[in-house]
């Protein structure tokens, strides 16, 4: 005896994004991950393991860091999500995302968004003042090439000019 799938409809969700709303017709089961970039072209949040384990889909979710392949897109109607997309207000970069380009806290750039959500997060978190500190709060964040060091130095001076 064979199985029907039955076609599952969409809901309407409306999505506040990098202070945008948003509304669409979705597939109840798809994430905000998918949701930012399939369906609103915003590719900067990036799709690693698409398991929770690598912070490459790191977003914010009403300031707290999230992430997006872990999360369903109808969870967040009526939340302020942000992505690395909404940070720089014209061409004036956020703080933590000039930090990095002058620490060089990358190699190829792909887990970059994500650790840059996610060190803006840790501003506003509990997170003790050393670079051990730093790197636990950080561990959910991987980075295939190395660039931990810039990284930490990056987050380290955006700490210090704000203390």
């Amino acid at each position: 005896m064979a199985l029907l799938m039955s076609h599952v409809g969409t809901v309407d969700v409306e999505l506040r994004v990098n202070e945008r709303v948003c509304r669409l017709a979705l597939d109840p089961r798809t994430t905000l991950l998918d949701t930012l970039r399939e369906h609103l072209a915003l590719t900067g949040t990036k799709k690693g393991c698409d398991h929770g384990q690598c912070g490459a889909c790191t977003v914010h979710i009403d300031g707290r860091r999230v992430l997006s392949c872990l999360t369903l897109a109808v969870s967040t109607q009526g939340r302020a999500i942000t992505t690395i997309e909404g940070l720089a207000q014209g061409n004036e970069l956020h703080p933590m995302q000039k930090a990095f380009v002058d620490h060089d806290g990358f190699q190829c750039g792909y887990c970059t968004p994500g650790q840059i959500m996610s060190a803006i997060a840790l501003l506003g978190e509990r997170c003790g003042p050393n670079d051990d500190d730093v790197r636990e709060c950080m561990s959910g964040n991987l980075c295939r090439c190395g660039a931990y060091p810039n990284i930490v130095a990056a987050i380290q001076s955006v700490r210090a000019s704000e203390g």
